[in-house]
């Protein structure tokens, strides 16, 4: 069963490397359907898997490209941490309630999926009207000449990081595309690569946090999470070099297409 596991760990992180999506809303699914796991366990093992394997990339962005804003990495954080730590002492205190709380992470878990699959069809229109705008290299400008709303672009932030901070904690889903696509809407002029360098930086507390309270809460499987590691690196490594050779207009809406089939059939369990 542990061969399983890797090569399921190999196929996400292949598609991962293809599409640029998030793991979450492939892994999370994968180990539900597929593998009988709660769901609950699913989260819990998904988040510590990707903030191991996120780590990785932020590394090359940071260092090789410069492509992390820090300020904003700050600003995400202060919303999203306190909010996954509010979200993880709900969680215990139901557990020790006694109060089932499958359904509701169940729940979230579909909602952000259908969120995804949006996001996944709407970060393409986004991206052309950032190109109409001009880009700007913010190597040479600050985070706020490139927000949409210039007066508010902290509070703003704060709470879109907070939002993140629930969803993700409850679904370990929406770290990525979800994140991505706010920045997006966010910051409109600020250069691609800088958003994915700034999300993938922000994604790493928050899953770490999120994932070792879950750990705390009983919900990791290690043998588990040990097995889609060896098998997620080379998937990633795989699909990335073949990710230019795939026309992303054919894979997207096929993509977005499954995570909103999977996302109704999660909300309406």
């Amino acid at each position: 069963m542990d061969l399983a596991y890797t090569f399921s760990g190999f196929a996400v992180g292949f598609l991962v490397g293809l599409t640029g999506v998030g793991g979450g809303s492939l892994m999370t699914p994968l180990l539900v359907f597929l593998f009988g796991f709660k769901p609950a366990v699913a989260v819990g093992t998904d988040l510590l898997f990707a903030a191991i394997t996120k780590t990785g990339g932020v590394f090359v962005h940071h260092g090789k490209h410069g492509s992390v804003d820090w300020k904003i990495v700050g600003l995400l954080a202060l919303g999203s941490l306190p909010f996954s730590a509010i979200t993880l002492f709900v969680l215990k205190h139901l557990n020790d309630s006694g109060k089932e709380t499958t359904g509701a992470i169940t729940f979230s878990l579909g909602i952000a999926l259908l969120l995804t699959a949006c996001s996944i069809l709407i970060r393409s229109l986004l991206q052309r009207k950032a190109a109409k705008l001009g880009q700007i290299d913010d190597a040479h400008s600050n985070e706020a000449n490139a927000a949409r709303f210039q007066h508010f672009h902290g509070p703003a932030t704060i709470l879109t990081g907070a939002v993140l901070g629930v969803l993700v904690t409850l679904s370990s889903v929406g770290a990525g595309a979800l994140g991505t696509v706010a920045l997006m809407f966010l910051y409109p002029r600020m250069t691609t690569l800088k958003i994915v360098g700034t999300d993938l930086a922000h994604a790493i507390p928050l899953t770490a946090v999120a994932g070792m309270g879950h750990l705390g809460l009983g919900n990791v499987d290690l043998v588990l999470l040990g097995s889609l590691l060896i098998g997620s690196l080379p998937g990633i490594w795989i699909g990335s070099h073949l990710s230019a050779k795939v026309p992303e207009k054919v894979l997207r809406p096929i993509l977005a297409s499954i995570l909103l089939l999977i996302g109704l059939k999660f909300v309406l369990q």
